[in-house]
């Protein structure tokens, strides 16, 4: 099962490293990691994504918060939450095939960041099964490149908050 753990951490060198290779360590896989600063520019957000089960989730979260640059570590299990892919993606696109192109990714809600006399290049962000979605339905048309962030998540706040 996938797990989604965000770690507030100090932003200097070396913490992401460190990070890493806790979970190299002790064999815990990682689905996915994104690291960026926050509003705070001393401190680091990290999302990491981990496959396993309850047990492995509970020894990531004690072995984080056992690392001193972590600050807080927060499991978004069972919490309402809203977390978003990105992705580019350069799809061939000749001039008989783009209007149908250009249909699709409107669909998605996605947008063309760059163009060319044979290709498209489309932004895509959402949940990871619309970008999934997204890459099924541009193999017919031929995909040459594309790169994607890992998930960012950040937990709902409270109606009460807003």
């Amino acid at each position: 099962m996938k797990h989604i753990i965000s770690a507030l951490v100090e932003n200097k060198p070396g913490v992401l490293a460190h990070v890493a290779g806790m979970f190299a360590a002790r064999a815990f896989n990682i689905d996915s990691l994104v690291v960026g600063r926050t509003e705070n520019p001393d401190m680091s957000r990290m999302t990491i994504v981990v496959i396993g089960d309850d047990k492995v989730l509970e020894q990531v979260r004690k072995q984080l918060a056992k690392i001193i640059s972590v600050v807080k570590v927060q499991d978004f299990a069972d919490r309402p939450i809203v977390a978003r892919d990105l992705m580019l993606i350069t799809v061939s696109a000749p001039p008989e095939k783009r209007g149908e192109l250009l249909a699709l990714i409107e669909i998605f809600k996605s947008k063309v960041v760059d163009i060319g006399p044979k290709f498209v290049m489309v932004e895509v962000s959402g949940g990871e099964a619309k970008i999934e979605a997204f890459i099924d339905a541009c193999r017919p048309y031929g995909i040459k490149s594309l790169a994607r962030t890992g998930t960012i998540a950040m937990p709902r706040q409270a109606r009460a908050e807003d």
